[in-house]
Parts: C-alpha cells; sequence; structure tokens
C-alpha cells in the first residue's frame, strides 16, 4: 500500500432535501456559494492538498456535476470570439482541475454506502472522502492539515471542529485523548448525543481520510434507520483493529448544506473578495438591523 494520500472521493449522490425546491432538479453541489459551486471548493481543495485523481459518486439528476468539470466547447468557442481572455481562462482551468472520475449510487442509503462505491477506485491505497456542503474557510487547506497527520501516524483521521452548548447534538461527536495539541487518538464515536450525554464538545465533520481497509468495515455494517449504513459505524468497527486520529481543524468551517450556513457563507465569502467587499460592506452598511 502507498503512503501517499492521491485520491479524493467526493459524495454526490444525496437528495438535498434541506434546499428544496431549489434542489427539486439541480444538485445541491452545484449552489453557487457568491459564483463557484460548492463542489469545486472541495475539489480545488482536494487538488491544493496533493490529490491527483478525484472520484465523484453521483446519483440520477446529478449530471450538471459532470458538465462542470467538462470542456465546455461553445461557450469557449464563444468567449474566444468575444475578447474575454480573463473568463475564456478561468472556465477552461475547471476543465483542467484535476482527473475526474464518475460513478452512480443507484440508491442514496447513507454516507457509508456511498463511500463503499469507491472500492475499485482507491484499490489498495489511502484515500480522502469531502463532503461539498461543508466549505472549509482555511489558510492551509483542510485535506492538507489532516494530510499530515496521516502521515505522521500511518492511520485513518477525521477532521473535527468544536461544537459549544446543545448544537453538538446535530453531530456524530468523538471521545478521545489529545496526544499533540489539536490531534486526537479517538477512543468511540456517537451519532448525535443528548448534549448531557455527549462525550466532548468535539464534532466530526466532511472531511475523512481512510485506508482500503474502512471497506471490509462497511462490509460489516449493519444498516441503521432508513436502511442506511452509516460511516460513523463503519469506523467504530475499523476501531476494533486499528487506531484512528482526529484533527481540530485550523480554519473556519461552514455548513453550506444548511440554509442559514449558506447565507453565513455567501456572505463572509463575498467579503474576501476584493471585487466585491467594499461595495457589499457598503451595503450591508445600509441595512436597519
Amino acid at each position: 500500500m502507498t503512503n501517499k494520500v492521491r485520491k479524493a472521493v467526493f459524495p454526490a449522490a444525496g437528495l438535498g432535501t434541506r434546499f428544496l425546491p431549489a434542489t427539486k432538479a439541480s444538485p445541491k453541489e452545484m449552489l453557487p456559494l457568491v459564483d463557484k459551486p460548492l463542489i469545486q471548493y472541495s475539489v480545488e481543495e482536494a487538488v491544493a492538498s496533493g490529490c491527483e485523481s478525484i472520484l465523484i459518486i453521483t446519483g440520477r439528476d446529478k449530471t450538471a456535476i459532470e458538465d462542470h468539470f467538462d470542456i465546455a466547447f461553445e461557450l469557449e468557442q464563444t468567449l474566444k470570439q468575444k475578447g474575454k481572455g480573463d473568463l475564456l481562462e478561468m472556465v477552461h482551468a475547471i476543465s483542467e482541475l484535476a482527473q475526474v472520475t464518475y460513478t452512480r449510487q443507484k440508491q442514496a442509503l447513507g454516507l457509508g454506502h456511498a463511500i463503499y462505491q469507491a472500492k475499485d477506485f482507491v484499490g489498495n491505497e489511502p484515500f480522502a472522502a469531502l463532503l461539498a456542503d461543508d466549505v472549509v474557510d482555511a489558510e492551509r487547506p483542510a485535506l492538507r492539515q489532516m494530510i499530515d497527520v496521516f502521515e505522521k501516524y500511518q492511520a485513518p483521521v477525521i477532521a473535527t471542529m468544536q461544537v459549544e452548548g446543545e448544537a453538538i447534538s446535530r453531530f456524530g461527536v468523538i471521545d478521545a485523548d489529545e496526544v499533540e495539541p489539536g490531534v486526537y487518538k479517538v477512543k468511540d464515536m456517537v451519532e448525535k448525543p443528548p448534549f448531557a450525554e455527549a462525550p466532548s464538545d468535539l464534532a466530526i465533520i466532511g472531511r475523512y481520510i481512510f485506508t482500503p481497509d474502512i471497506f471490509e468495515a462497511i462490509e460489516q455494517t449493519k444498516p441503521g434507520a432508513g436502511g442506511e449504513i452509516q460511516i460513523t459505524d463503519a469506523m467504530r468497527i475499523l476501531l476494533k483493529t486499528r487506531p484512528l486520529y482526529a484533527l481540530r481543524l485550523n480554519g473556519r468551517r461552514h455548513d453550506a448544506g444548511d440554509k442559514l450556513g449558506f447565507l453565513i457563507a455567501t456572505v463572509e465569502f463575498a467579503l474576501k473578495r476584493e471585487d466585491l467587499a467594499n461595495d457589499f460592506r457598503e451595503y450591508l452598511r445600509t441595512l436597519q438591523l
């Protein structure tokens, strides 16, 4: 098994029910954060972290994702004819980002089931899994931070963030010992515990680095509610045979799959844009809040 994380997997077959009706015919992953779809932020993060091959796990009505990362010949020709070189360069760069392949998840049966679709793609290599609606704004790419931990400990790594108070019950939560600042050796995981029973304030977020033995663990995982195979349950099986680490990311995580989280992310990303920040900030100051 190679020790280099070269491959990244993007589960994108979910129904996006939190964003209906916008996601009735359009993939949630294609919702624009300012002017770039959510999934492009995550693919760019993976590429910036050293990943060379990308697998996007799609479902029905997700062809817009494939079109986005493909060459748009007619659009590029039109931009070329109109002399819009900067836009041409930006559009063409998307199709050159990475080697992107696709596979279909015929039924949305949970994150564990989605990741299992990557078994042939991964082979005998470690790999990253990223959820596009978790957007992490960080100076050093979030996935690169995790790869550093993986290379040091040679074990699976999950991303965590601190969540205060009752909100922790919306997440998977780790029970872990801190082995160095921000790095934890995981003892157990609990899915959406009541606040009073949460083993820590460290929530699992949508970034993972797995070794190929995760697939065997998924095969042993019993379906939970709705017949879904949860990746947390598979990781608990994995914990019985190998160590697993968690990293508290340096950066700000946005839940862009949630309406309020998406709005907050839109405002914060717009305020970081040189071409928008000044005018947008002035507009925000006019609001009677």
